[in-house]
């Protein structure tokens, strides 16, 4: 089996010995990473006939990718519900090739120009989501504060405090190269708090009168301008990487990710107990107030389509599904199984991962889910819409009101393409 997280390598190395005392079927782990080489590296392999039975793959995604080349066993139809109904409800048809994502696949400029629909080409393997806030709990401190911000204005004067203990490294870091983070991870979420589901559809919708150029909007806009003067300096040339390494040298006081960021803090050397995490806060008068973090699947499990140990590849993959097997490999990887693992996840987990998990419990009112898409203009480039954030906050080019008029034109123009 290959991965492209190092993170994974331990936990999954001990489920395989654990695999092949039970059953006899040795497992071996690789990892390649980052990311891009690791693809290259499936896509030269699949080319020889070089592929592990299995691969970890971005969910929903690669999968698809995979999937659409004939890389890929289409596992639909082989999954039984006993297997199935494991995962967290939310993910329970990650890897299928849904209405939504054949008709993104359609066009020939497509990456998953091919996939067949209702094809399930990835099982879920780890799950998270977007909008976690990571905080540096000696900054705290040394700030006066004791608890994470139960508000966004309360976020706010949270940052305030820290950039005024500690002016130059006392503010927020964002990876802002890749230009839909600030938007996907920030500026999203914190639309859906303020307007509610339906207000935060609307912003990607046609309608002028409530779209990102609209009065709703552009408060939304507003709000995330009040994080302007407590960015890092130079967030916007840091990679998602370079941010979270920035966090974890003391530069910057918070950091913004998703649930995946916190191995790779412990990678870089924070200890748990330096760190406070915790779902972005919604506004005080937000129509949503308990803000909850829908999860979604990060990575999944990829069969080979030309392995010739199939059943023995579905015995391992449905082994690492078991609750057992995957809370332990949750605590080695510092990330969060796609496997529910019950009422006593958090005495396994213990308190920063308990903590994240915490913020997926919610109603389909109050959760944000970054899944949905269906909204939006289908062929929506998000870095070319997180473009105008960025030139707002942190770059102070355009204000809220320009930034919203932007984002309509954008908007505008994916929807008369998508006629």
């Amino acid at each position: 089996m290959w991965t492209f997280k190092q993170s994974h390598v331990a936990g999954l190395r001990a489920a395989a010995a654990e695999f092949g005392e039970k059953t006899g079927i040795q497992v071996r782990i690789e990892a390649y990473t980052p990311d891009d080489a690791y693809s290259i590296k499936v896509q030269s392999s699949a080319m020889t006939g070089d592929l592990p039975d299995v691969f970890e793959v971005h969910s929903d995604g690669e999968d698809f990718v995979y999937g659409a080349a004939g890389i890929v066993e289409d596992l639909r139809g082989q999954i039984p519900a006993s297997w199935n109904n494991r995962f967290n409800p939310a993910v329970r048809r990650s890897g299928t090739v849904t209405q939504d994502k054949y008709e993104q696949s359609l066009p020939a400029t497509s990456t998953s120009h091919g996939a067949k629909k209702g094809a399930r080409y990835s099982l879920p393997f780890t799950i998270g989501t977007f909008g976690i806030v990571y905080a540096n709990k000696a900054k705290l401190a040394a700030a006066g504060i004791t608890r994470p911000p139960a508000t966004w204005e309360e976020f706010i004067a949270d940052l305030k405090k820290t950039k005024a203990k500690e002016p130059r490294t006392g503010g927020l870091s964002l990876g802002l190269k890749v230009p839909s983070t600030g938007l996907n991870w920030i500026g999203q979420p914190l639309a859906f708090a303020q307007l509610g589901k339906d207000g935060y559809e609307s912003l990607y919708g046609r309608e002028k009168s409530a779209d990102w150029g609209s009065p709703k909007g552009v408060k939304v806009l507003g709000a995330y301008d009040k994080l302007t003067p407590y960015w890092m300096p130079g967030t916007q040339t840091l990679t998602i990487d370079d941010a979270d390494q920035a966090f974890a040298q003391g530069k910057s006081a918070f950091d913004v990710g998703g649930t995946f960021t916190l191995a790779f803090l412990q990678e870089a050397g924070m200890r748990a107990d330096d760190i406070l995490a915790f779902g972005l806060p919604a506004p005080r008068e937000g129509a949503v107030k308990d803000l909850a973090l829908g999860p979604i699947a990060l990575t999944g499990l990829a069969l080979n389509d030309a392995s010739p140990r199939k059943d023995e590849a579905r015995k391992w993959m449905r082994y690492l599904s078991e609750p057992d097997v995957a809370a332990r490999f949750s605590k080695a990887a510092s990330d969060l199984s796609a496997t529910e693992l019950g009422a006593e996840s958090a005495d396994v987990l213990g308190p920063n991962l308990a903590r994240l998990m915490a913020t997926f419990k919610g109603t389909p009112e109050n959760t944000y889910n970054p899944y949905d898409t269906s909204f939006r203009p289908p062929t929506l480039d998000m870095d070319e819409a997180g473009a105008p954030l960025i030139d707002m906050s942190p770059l102070r080019q355009t204000g809220p009101a320009q930034t919203g008029l932007r984002l309509r034109k954008l908007i505008d123009s994916y929807w008369k393409e998508a006629r």
